[in-house]
């Protein structure tokens, strides 16, 4: 790395010089594009503070943002309860505020900014991480019917607020596998957000969880926090993570007709670890910074699935509320001040992607 150029910048120089190349030989009418045809060019939003969101420094990490190109933000908001087995759900120090979320929505919206509000659910005691939000569940009746009046009562204040500050998009649920079997209580919650609130919604199911939900006809689109494994090879060309992709394309394509409903994928992240293209959910909590494979990933992400008519678009995990976060020495999941961020940039702010798309959410 001393002499020789990463072979991020090498990867990113030829396909920036390819789309700006082809943005001048064919230059695309925006004026003639609808909303129905153009992906949702996305980030996840997220912090673990009470007011961050109500900064200058989240302010001025908003506006880096729409720079490069995103027109949708997925503004995350974590509640917590103590365990996979208990009922109750309560706001904690880590909670954002009502008040800095309203002032991140206005900021947003501000800047021009499609949003989505995604609350989350996690856990205080993970056992040393062998359970998180996918483990919840109980084995009996009256549990059950506990943990869905208290999420209930979490989904129908955040839809609430969603609906007072004009927000687009709002998830009634993230990774929530193991409840999903519950489908009677989903789609009796799904049917009391359309009461409290106007806009689209969407579920964000675990990559692994997807087929297996059962309400998807009740909402506007299908969520997937898209954490497929690419490859298990320990040091990967862009063919064999872009081959990696055709599988699973292939495979969502097909089970596509079966639900007929645009896919959003609510989250889509690699941190930037040696690991990151075949367990893309680990966080980067330790082992090398390694920025030119999680740039790789998200080269092999645009060159698959951005132009699928299946797709309605992508929301990165994630963006801090700080322009300074990353750079080239951090393990963590941002793109911001790494290659990853600049390849965003050419792919958001690029030629549109094709128009023979399945017609997005009306």
């Amino acid at each position: 790395m001393n002499v020789q150029k990463s072979k991020t910048t090498k990867i990113f120089r030829a396909f920036a010089a390819l789309f700006f190349t082809a943005a001048l030989i064919s230059p695309v009418n925006l004026s003639a594009q609808t909303a129905a045809v153009t992906p949702h060019r996305g980030m996840c939003y997220a912090t673990w503070c009470r007011d961050r969101f109500a900064s200058e420094h989240s302010d001025r990490s908003l506006e880096r943002l729409r720079e490069i190109g995103a027109d949708h933000l997925s503004l995350v908001v974590t509640q917590y309860q103590d365990s996979f087995n208990s009922t109750e759900i309560k706001r904690t120090e880590r909670t954002p505020s009502d008040r800095s979320l309203s002032h991140a929505i206005k900021t947003a919206k501000e800047l021009g900014l499609t949003v989505m509000l995604k609350p989350h659910i996690d856990l205080i005691d993970k056992h040393d991480g062998s359970f998180w939000r996918a483990d919840i569940g109980f084995n009996n009746d009256t549990d059950w019917a506990r943990w869905f009046r208290n999420y209930r009562r979490v989904i129908i204040h955040y839809a609430r607020l969603a609906e007072r500050t004009g927000v687009e998009i709002f998830c009634v649920g993230t990774e929530l596998s193991f409840t999903t079997q519950r489908n009677d209580e989903w789609v009796e919650l799904i049917r009391e957000v359309r009461k409290v609130f106007s806009g689209k919604l969407v579920y964000a199911a675990n990559w692994d969880n997807f087929k297996n939900v059962r309400f998807w006809n009740e909402l506007d689109y299908v969520g997937i926090d898209a954490y497929f494994p690419l490859s298990y090879s320990p040091d990967p060309t862009l063919e064999e993570l872009k081959q990696g992709w055709r599988k699973w394309k292939n495979e969502i394509r097909d089970w596509h007709s079966t639900v007929n409903k645009p896919i959003l994928f609510t989250e889509l992240g690699y941190a930037s670890t040696p690991s990151a293209h075949y367990a893309p959910w680990e966080g980067g909590m330790q082992g090398n910074p390694d920025i030119d494979i999680q740039a790789m990933c998200y080269e092999a992400f645009f060159q698959t699935i951005w132009n699928e008519p299946w797709f309605a678009g992508v929301y990165w995990w994630k963006w801090n509320p700080n322009i300074r976060s990353g750079g080239q020495y951090n393990r963590r999941f941002t793109p911001q001040n790494k290659p990853a961020e600049r390849i965003i940039e050419a792919h958001y702010k690029g030629p549109e992607p094709r128009t023979d798309r399945i017609a997005l959410a009306k």
